[in-house]
């Protein structure tokens, strides 16, 4: 028999991984200062994943995201890896040196000021796949939803590598620039890669990942 699925269990489950990658070195801290910065949000982690199903390789009931004000994007791409696997993550060539620091996560996210927050109900957008991300907007906000951003997608990968898999690829359409490019993570060469797409072009292997519209911060 599956034991029930316990948010509190998932948290502390989502930061001893974040911990045993390394994060806290990245971050600057040791662990137990770490383990101390994200356990504010473990309450507001319980309350908003209640009633949420356990997690699947398609949805997850939360994320603890962490942003780039605590680790570098760059930082957190080569700590990726797909499921089973150990070949880390890489930045497409196609990001000019410095190019990352431009994308910024869209007004509609309204992401928390601060170095992590939660993001609930996580969806990689299989269904939307083979729709252009400017397209998969609009479905997306159709259902009351939002896309997910850099360091959402991030998250996702890092704390569940099996969202990631062959033709099961995601935009990250919360995140942009101001020009046409979408950031998306896939698969290139065993490993993930942050790479980017056009929004006005769709790929067969390509969906779009969503969440509920809330994000609880630290403040």
């Amino acid at each position: 028999m599956t034991a029930p699925f316990d948010p509190a269990t998932e948290f502390d489950s989502q930061v001893d991984t974040l911990v045993r990658l390394g994060y806290p070195a990245l971050a600057g801290r040791a662990e137990d200062e770490f383990r101390a910065l994200l356990a504010p949000l473990r309450p507001a982690a319980v309350a908003g994943a209640a009633g949420l199903p356990a997690p699947t390789e398609d949805r997850v009931p939360f994320l603890l995201v962490v942003t780039r004000e605590l680790v570098p994007v760059e930082d957190r791409v080569a700590l990726t890896t797909l499921a089973g696997k150990r070949k880390p993550g890489i930045v497409d060539k196609h990001y000019p040196e410095g190019d990352l620091a431009r994308f910024d996560p869209i007004k509609e996210l309204e992401v928390p000021a601060g170095p992590a927050y939660l993001l609930f109900d996580v969806d990689r957008g299989a269904d939307l796949r083979n729709l252009a991300p400017s397209a998969a907007m609009e479905v997306i906000t159709g259902r009351d939803r939002l896309p997910v951003s850099i360091d959402e997608g991030l998250a996702l990968v890092t704390l569940y590598p099996a969202t990631l898999a062959s033709n099961r690829c995601f935009s990250l359409v919360g995140s942009r620039c101001g020009d046409k490019r979408v950031p998306a993570l896939w698969i290139s060469q065993g490993a993930p890669k942050l790479g980017w797409c056009w929004w006005g072009n769709p790929h067969t292997w390509l969906g779009s990942a969503s969440a509920r519209p809330e994000r609880v911060g630290l403040e």
